[in-house]
């Protein structure tokens, strides 16, 4: 049987833990497991040739920001940005070693107006407005702040970049030439951290939604080609000489391979986008969209991801990466659900299955303050700069996430541990991590659904076979129940009022592992597995990843 060692790590001040990282042998425990039916994982050594198609980068998990109310999460300015802001992207930025994905948009921006000459960032043009699709006039602001943030962000000493920036062009105007200044302003202002601009936002639902009456595939098709001639074009030369274009960023009315069909595969697109709630609150709360349950069984993650399958095969063939710009789970603001360590779970399985199902990168959204799915809250929405905000349990699987995807590239198989793809009543999930080539796994991550109250006898063994691994580190997000929303760990760090993590960063490692090992998932709860890591060679982040410390 394999001994545990539980290895905290000493949370420093960053001006010692930058130089100094101070280790602690807390604990030698030998291991025992609570679960009355252990999990064996299986996994082949060697990726599927199938799932080769799909390697997917350490920055796969991104953030999406709703336009409207980005001043109130990012500052007025770029002499006044909320520190809370700074640590909460530092915290992701620094387990990763690619850039972190950004992205600005939303109903919000695809209404908005772009005023160049306007000096405030955002300003509200109709406060009555639906919550779901609030109007606003934005000016170059936007992007002066983007890039102070992405200089604070970087201040742990990020050598490969620290932000990169996926914004919106409208297409509900048809020839209005709004968008071209807005491609203009963020070319030059954003520079190389500009990554792609969306041409439009959810078109599918132009018509039903009364935006453009009898608005079809071939006019969304056809506003995309009249709107590259004008970025290729433009008083400012030509806005687009490099592949820099996405969309058609759909959610729900139309399917990506009749897109694709319809003409949209002839222009030179960087990405082909999506997003996609699996309930939605928009009539109100209903039974669906609070069934905590749907939300714990793995069953129904593979439906929910894989529903633009054909499309995603065809942009494969093309070698256009497919990115989902917005997941979460209740659009319309979120259900009673959305707030709770379920959800956590949820998006960490959502976003593992979006990687294995050939997308190449998914964006978390968050909105304005008081939306229930937000990762984070700011006091008010007018003292962003004040500490004591909210971490909404949705962050704490942003925080997994960034520390889950290999450096150089992973390949991502779900492992329909316990028949859970096909089984309603499997309470576990699990996934194999393999290097680019998918010659050796090298991670997996394990979830625990458990649904009650206590979690000593939630708790899940996972029996890894022998030969797989010498050794494995360690590292777990938990929660006491499913419903919690406010005691969640990582890692057994927790997030304070100021963004910053709190407590003792640690791991527990298995050393003798080459006959087999039990690893025990607290119940409810995820564990990130590292095969053949161990205290003095180990790939996990360790250390503060604190940027702004309250003085």
């Amino acid at each position: 049987m394999a001994r545990l060692y539980s290895l905290p790590w000493l949370v420093l001040k960053r001006s010692f833990i930058s130089f100094n990282l101070v280790f602690a042998v807390i604990s030698v425990l030998v291991e025992s497991s609570n679960a009355d039916s252990p999990v064996t994982v299986k996994f082949s050594p060697e990726a599927d040739s199938s799932a080769l198609q799909n390697v997917v980068q350490d920055n796969f998990l991104g953030i999406s920001f709703e336009l409207s109310p980005f001043n109130t999460l990012w500052g007025e300015t770029p002499d006044n940005l909320p520190t809370a802001m700074e640590n909460y992207l530092s915290n992701l930025r620094a387990r990763i070693k690619s850039p972190l994905r950004i992205r600005i948009g939303g109903n919000s921006m695809d209404t908005a107006t772009y005023v160049p000459d306007q000096t405030q960032m955002i300003i509200v043009t109709d406060p009555n407005a639906d919550p779901d699709d609030i109007p606003v006039n934005f000016g170059p602001m936007l992007f002066d702040v983007s890039s102070a943030m992405a200089k604070a962000v970087g201040g742990l000493g990020h050598i490969v970049g620290d932000l990169e920036f996926i914004i919106g062009l409208s297409m509900q105007k048809p020839n209005n030439t709004n968008a071209v200044e807005v491609a203009e302003d963020a070319t030059k202002l954003l520079e190389n951290r500009l990554d792609s601009m969306l041409l439009g936002n959810e078109p599918d639902l132009y018509s039903s939604h009364g935006i453009l009456p009898g608005y079809t595939i071939e006019d969304y098709v056809q506003g995309v080609g009249e709107l590259l001639h004008d970025l290729e074009n433009s008083p400012y030369g030509n806005l687009v000489p490099d592949t820099i274009v996405g969309g058609p960023t759909i959610c729900c009315d139309w399917n990506l391979s009749d897109i694709l069909t319809a003409g949209l595969s002839e222009y030179p697109f960087k990405y082909y986008t999506l997003q996609h709630y699996p309930q939605n609150i928009c009539d109100g709360p209903n039974a669906k969209n609070q069934n905590i349950t749907y939300f714990t069984s793995h069953t129904n993650i593979p439906v929910y991801t894989q529903w633009q399958a054909q499309g995603v095969d065809m942009a494969h063939t093309a070698k256009v990466p497919v990115v989902i710009t917005e997941y979460n789970t209740v659009s319309c603001g979120g259900s009673n659900i959305s707030d709770t360590f379920a959800a956590a779970l949820w998006a960490v399985d959502a976003g593992l299955n979006y990687a294995s199902s050939g997308m190449s990168a998914a964006h978390l959204h968050t909105r304005e303050w008081g939306i229930r799915y937000n990762l984070f809250d700011p006091p008010t929405p007018e003292t962003p700069t004040d500490p004591d905000w909210r971490t909404g349990s949705p962050y704490y699987a942003a925080l997994f996430l960034s520390e889950t995807f290999i450096p150089g590239g992973s390949v991502v198989v779900d492992l329909n541990l316990n028949d859970s793809i096909s089984n309603p009543a499997a309470t576990v999930a699990g996934y194999a991590l393999h290097d680019k080539d998918g010659k050796m796994c090298k991670r997996l991550v394990l979830i625990n659904y458990y649904r009650g109250d206590d979690a000593d006898a939630g708790a899940q063994t996972f029996t890894l076979e022998g030969g797989a691994a010498f050794a494995a580190g360690v590292r777990v997000l938990t929660a006491p129940s499913i419903v919690e929303r406010n005691n969640i760990s990582w890692a057994g760090q927790t997030v304070g009022e100021n963004g910053e993590l709190q407590g003792t960063q640690s791991t527990q490692y298995y050393l003798d592992c080459i006959m087999g090992c039990n690893i025990t998932v607290p119940g409810p709860g995820a564990a990130l597995v590292l095969l053949n890591d161990t205290p003095d060679n180990t790939d996990f982040f360790v250390g503060d990843s604190t940027v702004a410390p309250l003085s």
